[in-house]
Formats: C-alpha cells, sequence, structure tokens
C-alpha cells in the first residue's frame, strides 16, 4: 500500500450580527438582493431568491430564481444574475454579489449558500477576472461574507485544468 496524505482545506467567512455592521456598498446590493427576490417565480418549491450583482463599472445587476415544472429546466437566483450581467457587460468583473431568500413555509434563520453549479458558474467569473465577495442572509439572523468564491469552493475546477488537459491529449 502506499503513503497516504491528508490535507486540511480551511475556509473563512466573515459573520455579521447586523446588516448595519456590513460595510454600506454590501448593505446597498444586499438591498437589491431583497428586492429582488419579490419577483422570483417560485410557484413549485415556495423558496423565493434573490440574487444583486455589483459590477467594477459600478452597475448592479439583479436575478431572482426562476422554477418550470420540468424542475430541471430552472435556474438559480445567481446564476440568472451573473449571466445577465455577463450578457449585458461583456467584459466588466463581476465584484460582488448578495443573496437573499424567503420561503412561505418557514422562517429561514441562516444565510443561504450558493448551490454547487453557481458556486462553480462564479468561480469562471473569478477566475476570468479577480475576487468575487459573496454576501448571504436568510431571513432573520446572522449575514455571513466571504471574500472569494474559493472560500466556498476549494479545489474548485478552473480553465486553467481543462487547457492542461488538452494539451497532454
Amino acid at each position: 500500500m502506499g503513503f497516504s496524505k491528508k490535507i486540511q482545506l480551511i475556509s473563512t467567512i466573515d459573520v455579521y450580527d447586523l446588516e448595519r455592521d456590513l460595510p454600506e456598498t454590501d448593505r446597498a446590493l444586499l438591498k437589491q438582493a431583497k428586492r429582488a427576490l419579490d419577483a422570483a417565480y417560485a410557484p413549485y418549491s415556495n423558496f423565493y431568491v434573490g440574487a444583486a450583482v455589483l459590477l467594477d463599472n459600478g452597475q448592479v445587476v439583479i436575478g431572482n430564481n426562476q422554477e418550470n415544472a420540468s424542475y430541471p429546466s430552472g435556474l438559480c437566483a445567481e446564476r440568472v444574475a451573473i449571466y445577465q450581467a455577463g450578457a449585458r457587460f461583456p467584459g466588466i468583473a463581476l465584484k460582488a454579489i448578495a443573496i437573499a431568500c424567503r420561503t412561505d413555509s418557514y422562517v429561514i434563520k441562516e444565510p443561504l449558500s450558493p448551490c454547487g453549479a453557481c458556486r462553480q458558474a462564479l468561480a469562471e467569473y473569478e477566475n476570468l477576472y479577480s475576487k468575487i465577495r459573496i454576501i448571504m442572509k436568510g431571513e432573520t439572523g446572522k449575514i455571513y461574507v466571504a471574500e472569494s468564491i474559493e472560500s466556498l469552493l476549494p479545489l474548485m475546477f478552473t480553465a486553467k485544468q481543462v487547457k492542461k488537459q488538452a494539451n497532454h491529449l
């Protein structure tokens, strides 16, 4: 048997008790995300998510989850926002994304973290440009802030790895 070695991956997330403790830019972006969740189309899950992306040029682009009777055909708020930002403002870096959520079923007391597909989509833009700040909030409770998608997606898959593989074929 070969030697096995363990590596430890550590993520750092800043935790804020109150929205008023956030930097003004984060607070304003979170407010836009909350506004965006009110227009979410979630007739099946009744779980509403809003996202707001701050671009390097100062523009804010919003998105919300869009469900479909054929569940895989829906799309998360984060990807709606970042893909819209990429389409409307090509070549402009994403600086931050705020994510807010609510449901009709219960009070969400924990911050909402992006799903795996959204994390990978954020990783693509982060690797293309620069680090993306991620602000996450439930209906009540603390706010989590990650300085980079790498905090939420260690060992992320990047274009660099695809290019390395292509060069070895």
